[in-house]
């Protein structure tokens, strides 16, 4: 069984706190103010989860930097006040640094009972194919 640190317990309530209030944004027609709160928490309950040193290391290598440019970009717009490209932006720069992780999300949730049953039907299975191939790993 894995323990985790009292950090990153709270690391893992302001991530989830983070993806709530972006999804609850989002679903709001792009609301500044939530998508904004949302943006700090996600990036701060990483921080706490992983640690100060491995998400800047994760943030800045050096195959990783357009990436995290868009991403970091996004969430730097997202704040300004434009959050539709903001977050058109965020998420380009998300998918770019964490497509490393898709094969293996894909693989994970195949595996699921409804889900996989879902992602194996014939039309969305060549799209899942294609989405779970990565050349780069993380």
């Amino acid at each position: 069984m894995i323990s985790l640190t009292d950090t990153q317990k709270i690391g893992m309530g302001l991530t989830g706190f983070g993806v709530f209030f972006l999804f609850f944004g989002m679903i709001l027609f792009f609301d500044k103010a939530l998508l904004a709160i949302g943006n700090v928490l996600f990036v701060a309950g990483l921080a706490f989860v992983i640690g100060l040193e491995r998400t800047f290391r994760f943030f800045f290598q050096k195959h990783k930097m357009k990436a995290s440019g868009f991403f970091l970009g996004g969430v730097l717009i997202v704040l300004i006040g434009w959050p539709l490209i903001g977050m058109v932006l965020e998420i380009y720069g998300f998918f770019l640094l964490f497509r490393g992780f898709f094969p293996v999300v894909v693989g994970f949730i195949r595996r699921v009972p409804v889900l996989g049953y879902l992602l194996n039907l014939p039309g969305i299975s060549s799209l899942v194919d294609k989405a779970g191939e990565s050349n780069n790993m993380v």
